[in-house]
């Protein structure tokens, strides 16, 4: 696991031992970043479901101004803020420990850029979506982006959010949703 582009360009991550956590592959995060790139520069980001925080430190790494990352495990959270020290962001980011939902409920930030990529039958995502949108965190002209397996069907949400493009990649499937006012692609 690397970062593929930007200021932390090639640097290694470190990674977990075991199953628990399931990283995005490279295929799909390379895509993934193609599919947002002018969406970084100077935003704020949340990677909510963090793992090893390699979508956020890309993100940091391709101009992002400030990531949260979020992980319930406590190995985990240690991982990334080894891995944020590695890359050289700890100016601009925090990692935090705990639920993310409860997160979310406590949340007083704003973002621009969030990444969602729970564990994929755990019935997190739709959770984390519902939440999202209900406590309204995003910006106007904010993204999320959803990871699941293709057969995932993105539910119904609120406005002023609304269900952008899906991306398909062999078994993965991201699904951009965008606040209202955003530019559709």
């Amino acid at each position: 696991m690397r970062i593929i582009s930007g200021s932390a360009r090639g640097r290694k991550l470190k990674e977990p031992k075991g199953m628990d956590t399931r990283p995005t592959t490279d295929k799909v995060k390379e895509g993934l970043f193609n599919i947002i790139q002018f969406e970084l520069e100077g935003r704020r980001v949340l990677d909510l479901f963090a793992g090893t925080g390699q979508l956020g430190l890309e993100a940091l790494s391709r101009g992002a101004e400030y990531c949260a990352f979020v992980d319930q495990r406590r190995e985990a959270a240690a991982l990334v803020r080894d891995n944020v020290k590695l890359c050289r962001f700890e100016g601009r980011a925090r990692v935090a420990q705990g639920e993310a939902l409860s997160f979310l409920a406590a949340c007083r930030e704003k973002f621009d850029v969030v990444f969602l990529d729970p564990p994929y039958a755990s019935g997190l995502l739709e959770k984390s979506l519902e939440a999202l949108t209900g406590f309204d965190i995003l910006r106007e002209h904010g993204i999320i982006v959803c990871e699941s397996g293709v057969e995932w069907t993105i539910p119904p949400i609120a406005p002023p959010y609304e269900a952008g493009r899906e991306y398909r990649y062999g078994q993965i499937k991201l699904t951009l949703c965008r606040r209202s006012g955003s530019v559709i692609r």
